[in-house]
């Protein structure tokens, strides 16, 4: 895939602002969770956006909560949290379009981002590595003795 022009990129960027308030402010579906706007891809034409969301996940205390590990999301949450912001894409569009200053107001399409929850879980494989890791007993004088002869 190419690399989007600069001006695409702030298009971009505006709407990622624009919609992440709107969602805020004018969504009023209880299905709809707490939606985060983590990035958009604008066609090179503006015709299309494509929309990536993360769901936050509401716990029993009504705290909001982004679960570590993508095998434990909310399947029913983020695809009810989709379907709502997709059957409101057109309403969207055109609340957009008055805030935005482009020929065509793009058609937008939400996608769900799971490089949050990936980027967690790959921490988490790391913090399990370095805790085994320190779990075996290491002979560092055996490695300082192998640097100081390297010079010689």
């Amino acid at each position: 895939m190419t690399k989007p022009s600069p001006r695409t990129q702030r298009v971009a960027d505006q709407i990622q602002r624009i919609l992440a308030d709107l969602i805020m402010r004018e969504i009023r579906d209880p299905r709809l969770g707490m939606v985060s706007v983590t990035g958009v891809d604008v066609s090179r034409d503006f015709a299309y956006a494509t929309v990536y969301v993360t769901v936050m996940m509401r716990d029993g205390g009504g705290l909001d909560v982004q679960l570590a590990d993508m095998g434990e999301l909310d399947r029913k949450q983020i695809e009810d949290s989709l379907a709502v912001l997709n059957h409101a894409a057109g309403y969207l569009r055109s609340l957009l379009g008055k805030e935005l200053s482009l020929r065509t107001t793009p058609a937008l399409k939400f996608r769900y981002d799971d490089s949050i929850a990936r980027g967690r879980y790959l921490s988490s494989l790391i913090d399990q590595a370095l805790t085994e890791d320190s779990k075996h007993p290491h002979d560092d004088s055996q490695a300082v003795d192998d640097s100081s002869h390297e010079g010689r």
